[in-house]
């Protein structure tokens, strides 16, 4: 395995480690069952993208690479949003405020937030025939990376929002917009 396989594996862990960081904030119960969760979920789409994104090759890198980070920032935002949002809302009377009232992503919201955190991937993926390792052994090395991280992401995530208080859903929309105008600076979206 070579060490540039592996520095794209966490350089492409990276926004889901972050991402993950925010669903643990949102997390009231069963820690260990979500971190598996959202760990396999975006170690899948991770591995998945830069397969779809090999795949492709050549002939769809222009239209990818001209507005993946376009479709990262709205998914990003828009998700980062709807926390932020219910991060505000009043708790209900009777109950008490909780750090980890709302629940982390599931369902239609998780699969958003994968798909997000791995656009960068699938462009990624035209460049994996130039690593010094088997596409097969690329894509897997990079879904495990991403899955550790992010497990690990979300079991860090809850214990800081123990710290944070009822501001910790709208730190993490708040991380996720960050993320979003990172991915369009990064890819100098503005000129």
């Amino acid at each position: 395995m070579s060490i540039s396989l592996i520095l794209l594996a966490f350089g492409l862990a990276a926004d889901a480690f972050a991402v993950a960081l925010g669903q643990g904030a949102v997390m009231r119960e069963r820690p260990l069952r979500t971190a598996l969760i959202i760990g396999l979920a975006f170690g899948l789409a991770q591995a998945i993208a830069p397969l779809i994104g090999w795949g492709l090759g050549l002939l769809f890198a222009d239209v990818i690479a001209s507005s993946d980070h376009w479709i990262a920032f709205v998914l990003l935002a828009i998700v980062g949003g709807k926390m932020i949002y219910e991060g505000f809302a009043k708790d209900p009377p009777g109950e008490e405020s909780d750090p980890g009232k709302e629940k982390p992503a599931r369902g239609w919201v998780l699969i958003t937030l994968a798909i997000a955190v791995s656009i960068d991937a699938a462009a990624a993926g035209i460049m994996l025939p130039t690593l010094d390792a088997p596409v097969i052994v690329s894509v897997i090395t990079i879904g495990l990376v991403t899955f550790a991280l992010s497990a690990v992401g979300v079991l860090i995530g809850r214990a800081g929002a123990r710290a944070l208080g009822s501001q910790a859903e709208i730190i993490g929309g708040l991380i996720l917009i960050v993320i979003g105008a990172k991915v369009l600076i990064d890819h100098r979206a503005f000129g």
